[in-house]
């Protein structure tokens, strides 16, 4: 197969995953404002592929709280790693004041792992959640965290603030796990996602896979079913891309169209919402996520209500 990595090499890049870059004023003004307000996005520190798009055409971002150091060192991430900084207990209100001025409808918060903290950063995360609904009362709020040393009064600390969707990445098959993440386990997160479902069960949950690295497809099946047997709503599957050398190879390279049958398989399964493709990132599309999420409930409310 062209696309698969048999040998440990290099692969070139398939034609759709090319990206044609767009830094408008749109872009650079974005960017300029998140450094005049010493926020960190991830969608700058994961280098992620839909920046441009996201930025300059649908005007959407990920604000990465809690610093830019990872406690951390996953095999295929490129935030940096090391000792973190102080907490900056005024992040909240920049965030807040961030989604203000680029007039966001749907915001994603995620972070570092902070491994060092007790509650692995849950109060400020909080707070952020708190303070943009403070003063942006029509913005969804999803939030991404870290499994947060896996502690259920952490989860609980976030999930009193009430987002409007959580998001936790199990990022890939049970086996490949202890290769490719770093002290997070595949059982802590699929137990992170059963416990936010039952503390809070109005509210969607969300996890996404990232796949080429070695996975079979139906490690990948089975994945699926792991997350609905815990009770989650939305997935998401993308494309790993070596962020840089020291970082995991690309073992295959999948094509849209396994994208789409994955898709399928996904919505079969009972997932209100599954977005796969080349490019895509868990807060891809987020907006449309969390509408179809809330859909999706609504039809299943209607159903019930008949059935009674």
């Amino acid at each position: 197969m062209e696309n698969m990595n048999t040998k440990g090499e290099h692969l070139r890049k398939p034609e759709w995953l090319k990206i044609k870059l767009n830094t408008n004023e749109s872009y650079t003004g974005l960017k300029k404002m998140m450094r005049e307000k010493q926020l960190h996005t991830v969608c700058e520190e994961a280098r992620c592929p839909n920046i441009h798009e996201c930025w300059a055409v649908r005007r959407t971002a990920t604000f990465m709280i809690l610093g830019d150091v990872c406690t951390r060192a996953c095999r295929f991430c490129a935030v940096k790693t090391g000792l973190p900084t102080e907490l900056d207990l005024q992040e909240p209100e920049r965030v807040a004041d961030s989604v203000t001025l680029m007039n966001l409808k749907h915001v994603v918060v995620t972070a570092v792992a902070r491994d060092d903290l007790k509650d692995g950063g849950a109060a400020v995360f909080a707070e952020t959640v708190r303070a943009i609904r403070r003063k942006n009362p029509f913005t969804s709020i999803e939030v991404l965290p870290s499994d947060m040393g896996g502690k259920e009064k952490n989860l609980q600390v976030l999930m009193d603030a009430k987002p409007d969707i959580l998001n936790h990445n199990i990022e890939t098959v049970r086996r490949l796990t202890p290769r490719v993440r770093a002290r997070a386990t595949y059982e802590r997160s699929l137990e992170f996602l059963r416990r936010a479902k039952e503390m809070q069960p109005t509210i969607p949950t969300k996890s996404s896979l990232m796949i080429g690295i070695g996975e079979t497809k139906e490690e990948i099946l089975e994945t699926m079913d792991d997350l609905r047997t815990n009770n989650v709503d939305i997935m998401t599957i993308g494309q790993y891309l070596q962020p840089t050398k020291k970082h995991l190879n690309v073992i295959k390279y999948y094509s849209p169209a396994e994208f789409e049958e994955l898709k399928e398989i996904a919505l079969s399964k009972g997932f209100s919402h599954c977005e796969a493709g080349p490019l895509v990132r868990s807060s891809y599309h987020a907006d449309e996520q969390v509408n179809a999420a809330a859909k999706h409930k609504n039809a299943l409310a209607e159903i019930e209500a008949q059935e009674a």
